[in-house]
């Protein structure tokens, strides 16, 4: 029974999500698999692997065969690195603590590539979300500051149209004004004798 290690399509329309596993060839493509190896979402920025190293290495010593897509996935993780390393130490040329170190190394150096993109991105998106808000803040600017003459215009014209209601009222309120003035000096009068 020929054994392929291949991707195995879930999740919905637009959003896939992807099972490495390992199948019968024969099999359909989302149909029976022998094994799940890992999981792939190509929908985060970076992709999300997930492979079970060990067991994937196994598949490949008994015969399985990656697909293109998987056999990059596979080499992405460093199964197939793993792979070649165990071959050596089958043929004597290391020895297995040696092989592990290699691979130990391999994986840091690895992962610290891929730290350095994770941060890469994270300081885009800060510098395009600070962008952003620098330009809104320009334009709010500007708007207020072509909104700000029709303001001033406004309550000029408001102002001319009711000067002349505004005049007869202050002429009236001075009118009345002495009026009470003079009733209040007689109401203090009144008030003195009564203390």
């Amino acid at each position: 029974m020929p054994v392929k290690i291949r991707l195995q399509r879930h999740g919905k329309k637009g959003k896939p999500f992807y099972w490495i596993v390992a199948a019968d060839a024969r099999a359909k493509r989302d149909g029976k698999f022998l094994e799940k190896l890992g999981t792939y979402n190509p929908n985060t920025n970076p992709a999300t692997i997930d492979v079970n190293v060990d067991n994937s290495v196994k598949w490949l010593s008994n015969g399985a065969q990656p697909t293109d897509t998987a056999r990059a996935i596979l080499s992405y993780k460093g199964v197939l690195l793993k792979h070649h390393l165990l071959g050596g130490v089958r043929k004597g040329a290391l020895t297995e603590e040696q092989a592990e170190e290699k691979f130990n190394a391999w994986i840091a150096e690895k992962e610290a590539a891929v730290q350095a993109k994770r941060d890469g991105l994270s300081k885009e998106e800060a510098n395009a979300k600070a962008k952003a808000l620098e330009a809104e803040k320009e334009f709010s600017e500007k708007r207020a500051a072509a909104a700000m003459p029709e303001v001033e215009e406004a309550t000029e014209e408001v102002v001319e149209e009711t000067s002349p209601v505004v005049e007869e009222a202050v002429a009236e309120a001075n009118e009345e004004a002495p009026v009470a003035e003079e009733a209040a000096p007689e109401a203090t009068e009144e008030e003195s004798p009564k203390e």
